[in-house]
Order: structure tokens, then C-alpha cells, then sequence
């Protein structure tokens, strides 16, 4: 019984790590959004329309080792996505003090963002089955276009490829 329930949980994560956003496609104008971050800080997508170009990754959840993966790439790499004027958030369905809690403890150097009531990762259709935020990226030009939506996401190569996407435009 204890291998079936641990057989059921990775199946059910691994779900919630995959990524559709098939409602969404490139040259979609991009669904507006105001998030707070882990500070109680409000950040809306309009905001950076006219300005920069701006990631919008989403992820399951706030320390675990996957979605720690990701976030330590874009924490190691964020130098080149300033010096390039390339906006980073991360996105998931946690609380705040859940995200002020994974900052701190890795050290995070750029915005996570709360959708603790679904609304945004629904609107951008990664709201999978479970609750939790599927594992995609769009990179969003700065007339507030997806440019690209990156649907299999390798958490390793993440920050590199999301800024070469991205500082091409």
C-alpha cells in the first residue's frame, strides 16, 4: 500500500509539473494580471507594456527540488536578464509566506508572485487538475504579446534559454 501511495504522488506530480497553456499562443496578446509578490507588493503586467520584455514562468511549488532548480538558474543568471532589461517572475498558486520563505532560503534575487486564488494561472491556462500551477514559461514582448511559450520546460536549462528568447526582443 505504501508503494501505491508513493507511486500516485509522483504520477500526480509529475502531472502537475508537465504544461499545456493550449488556450494560448504565440502572438496572443497577453493576459493582464496584478499579483502581489512575497512582500505584499502589487505587480501588474501592464506596468512593463512600452518598457521591457518580461518572462512570466509559472511553477508547481515553492521550495521543492524541481521548481528550486529553476529559480536558482534565474537567481545565478539574473545579472543578464537586468543588464538587458529583461523583466523576471516567477509565478505559483503558494501564499506569500511561502514565497518569502523559498527567497529566503535560497537566496532569491528577483520577484516571485502569489496566484494563491488561481485566477492568472487559469487565465493563462496552466491550472492543472490538482491545484497547482503546471511548469510553463512565456516570454512576453513589450507591447504585452506572447512571444513564446515554452510548454516542456527543463528546469536545468531554464534561465538560459528563457534569456536568449528573450533579449532577442
Amino acid at each position: 500500500m505504501y508503494k501505491l501511495t508513493i507511486f500516485l504522488f509522483v504520477l500526480l506530480f509529475t502531472v502537475a509539473c508537465g504544461g499545456d497553456a493550449e488556450n494560448l499562443k504565440v502572438n496572443d496578446k497577453a493576459p493582464g494580471f496584478e499579483l502581489i509578490d512575497a512582500y505584499g507588493n502589487t505587480h501588474a503586467l501592464s506596468d512593463y507594456n512600452g518598457k521591457s520584455p518580461v518572462v512570466l514562468y509559472f511553477y508547481p511549488k515553492a521550495n521543492t527540488s524541481g521548481c528550486t532548480k529553476q529559480a536558482c538558474g534565474i537567481r545565478d543568471d539574473l545579472s543578464k536578464f537586468k543588464e538587458n532589461n529583461i523583466q523576471v517572475f516567477g509565478v505559483s498558486t503558494d501564499e506569500p509566506e511561502a514565497l518569502k520563505e523559498f527567497i529566503d532560503d535560497y537566496d532569491l534575487n528577483f520577484t516571485l508572485l502569489s496566484d494563491a486564488d488561481k485566477k492568472v494561472t487559469e487565465a493563462y491556462g496552466v491550472l492543472n487538475s490538482i491545484g497547482f500551477a503546471n511548469r510553463v514559461t512565456f516570454i512576453i514582448d513589450k507591447k504585452g504579446n506572447i512571444a513564446h511559450i515554452i510548454r516542456n520546460v527543463d528546469v536545468t536549462t531554464h534561465s538560459n534559454e528563457v534569456f536568449k528568447l528573450a533579449k532577442e526582443l
